[in-house]
């Protein structure tokens, strides 16, 4: 076995395992925020394909990055161009397409600064902050389990009805009428809150070019909440493979696309 072909089992390894890995990961080099998306993105990718695409992305990393250590110094990996171009094309058109045409979500300003930012022109944290905030307001309510909280309230409420002598019809009205003011309002604060705290945080790495910063807001689970919104926005949710295939190809064209971090 060549020295590539270990090098990309062990990256597949450290994929599959992401909690067993500790220190230094194997593969291509890259900065703290691209292993916990690369994660995300091959989980929610169908059984059949996130292999055959994680090795298309070990790949493409070592053909333009040529390090050793996945986790080691981000000189030479990606830079944050790379989260702005892949947000302008990939994320934000998936976003957008999870709100019926009455309920259009103000992706423009935010497609503009990515655009700016990719290009090496970051806008100031209030700004990002104006613009980020309508639209992490939709996706965490579009991507809020809303069925299942829903059952999960109705259940309890039913329950709890029927012990208080209701019958079993009037039991069942209360349960439901009880699971949908409360997954309703529990939505809204679910939403309201990842918001506010995502919405400042991320303000605060785009607007400094940090990709540190990036990192410790959690993009893995950010791509997480992209195909949750998409898989539960029924006939709203774009098609073309599903929202994990197209974020995950989405994301290699903006790894193939951009200038490695610190050539000229």
């Amino acid at each position: 076995m060549t020295s590539t072909a270990d090098g990309a089992a062990a990256f597949l390894n450290a994929l599959r395992s992401p909690h067993a890995t500790s220190g230094s990961r194997p593969g291509p080099a890259s900065p703290a925020w691209l292993w916990p998306v690369a994660t995300a993105l091959h989980d929610a990718l169908p059984a059949g394909s996130r292999d055959g695409w994680a090795l298309r992305l070990y790949a493409l990393l070592q053909e333009r990055y040529g390090k050793d250590t996945v986790g080691g110094p981000s000189v030479g990996g990606p830079g944050p161009a790379v989260v702005h171009d892949w947000h302008r094309h990939t994320v934000l058109p998936l976003v957008a397409g999870t709100a019926p045409g009455a309920e259009a979500v103000p992706i423009s300003p935010l497609v503009l600064l990515h655009t700016e930012a990719a290009a090496g022109r970051p806008a100031a944290a209030e700004v990002w902050r104006s613009a980020l905030y309508p639209v992490l307001l939709h996706l965490h309510a579009a991507a809020y389990d809303r069925t299942g909280v829903h059952a999960e309230g109705h259940a309890v409420a039913r329950d709890y009805a029927l012990s208080r002598g209701r019958t079993p019809a009037e039991a069942d009205a209360y349960g439901h009428e009880y699971a949908e003011l409360s997954s309703t309002a529990n939505a809204r604060a679910f939403a309201e809150a990842h918001a506010l705290a995502l919405g400042d945080a991320l303000a605060l790495a785009y607007a400094t070019g940090d990709g540190g910063a990036y990192a410790d807001t959690l993009p893995g689970s950010q791509v997480r909440a992209v195909v949750r919104a998409c898989e539960q926005a029924g006939p709203h949710a774009p098609g073309a493979g599903g929202p994990a295939a197209r974020l995950s190809e989405g994301f290699l064209t903006a790894l193939a696309g951009t200038r490695p971090l610190g050539s000229s």
